[in-house]
């Protein structure tokens, strides 16, 4: 499970301390069950393009160095709803989720993506799954 226990890893260790890892897992554990949901990827991806973010996405899906994504963009992308779920999901506020995302979502983009490719539905459910479970 090496390609697990990096996106584990990585998105883990992004955080500043306990607290920021932490913080981090209990996102992680919402991007996934966010991302599980049939299409859910797509939407997101569609969601870059419409708000003129593609190259960001591009950068994570690609093998070269992820550009990076602020906290004002990961709101455009997401928008209120959303975000505002994924907040209250981890129990804190929509600034801070939006912050930890944008910290969190080009290391979890690139590490479900090796080879520069969006994984499939099929590949997605089952890295998501297995990344769900060792989280506990």
């Amino acid at each position: 499970m090496g390609l697990l226990d990096q996106v584990v890893g990585a998105a883990l260790g992004g955080g500043a301390g306990a607290k920021g890892g932490g913080l981090n897992a209990v996102l992680l554990q919402q991007l996934i069950g966010m991302l599980s949901k049939p299409g859910a990827l797509n939407n997101l991806m569609a969601a870059f393009q419409q708000q003129g973010l593609g190259n960001i996405l591009q950068s994570w899906l690609g093998t070269g160095a992820n550009l990076p994504i602020s906290p004002s963009q990961v709101q455009q992308v997401f928008g209120d709803g959303a975000l505002s779920a994924l907040a209250k999901g981890a129990g804190i506020g929509v600034p801070e989720t939006a912050n930890a995302l944008s910290g969190l979502l080009p290391q979890v983009v690139d590490k479900i993506s090796p080879g520069g490719k969006a994984p499939s539905a099929n590949d997605l459910g089952g890295l998501l799954a297995s990344v769900g479970k060792l989280l506990g």
